[in-house]
């Protein structure tokens, strides 16, 4: 059964989480006060409503609580807006709230009035650049916590003809190896520890972005 998700505010965070959510299956209610925007997210959501989501009778008519989650997606522009929506959908018992913030105070107070979990994608979106940008090895990158990634990386040139025992990556540099994809097949196998790494294959691996950049320094030195 796909996953039902009420998407409120469609500036760009909010139009492209509604977009991308629909395409991978979820049936997205999306929400803003904008009939321009509510227009243009009813070509790709499950619906689309104009509404403003500090009404408390027009936000309980979307049984949040039915839902199996819910984004605040407003923008910057109105943070008491986000934070009384956010604190609406916590009072009407929305199993999971995600809420976006656009500094650490916000944060702090949408964490109060009831976000399971709090997001800012610009900051978010700055680290993982970041990332990109000086590790240029990484392919792509997954946020598993606040300095905790699931990555996948090139082999590197010193790691070639080499074996996940005799690289001893854990012990070196704190690095699981949860997987490697071969450029072969593209298909992902269960990193064996005897088995020699190949030019062309692809690390799948949880590490710190400083793991990384031990790892780096360490295989290349």
């Amino acid at each position: 059964m796909s996953q039902q998700i009420i998407v409120i505010g469609l500036g760009q965070f909010g139009m492209t989480l509604a977009h991308t959510l629909s395409e991978r299956g979820a049936e997205v209610l999306a929400i803003d006060p904008k009939r321009d925007l509510i227009e243009e997210a009813s070509a790709f959501v499950t619906e689309a409503m104009v509404m403003d989501a500090t009404d408390e009778n027009d936000l309980a008519r979307l049984r949040p609580e039915k839902r199996d989650a819910a984004v605040c997606a407003i923008g910057d522009d109105s943070r008491e807006a986000s934070i009384i929506c956010t604190a609406l959908l916590r009072q009407m018992g929305c199993p999971f709230i995600v809420a976006r913030a656009s500094d650490k105070v916000h944060q702090r107070i949408l964490k109060l009035v009831g976000a399971h979990q709090v997001i800012n994608p610009e900051m978010e979106f700055g680290k993982r650049f970041a990332n990109r940008l000086l590790y240029r090895e990484i392919i792509v990158g997954t946020t598993l916590g606040d300095d905790l990634h699931l990555s996948e990386m090139n082999v590197q040139t010193g790691m070639v003809g080499k074996t996940l025992v005799e690289l001893s990556l854990p012990r070196r540099f704190g690095i699981m190896v949860a997987g490697i994809r071969k450029k072969s097949t593209r298909k992902v196998i269960q990193p064996a520890p005897d088995l020699p790494l190949e030019a062309d294959d692809n690390l799948i691996i949880v590490s710190s972005d400083a793991d990384i950049s031990r790892l780096i320094k360490g295989v290349q030195s």
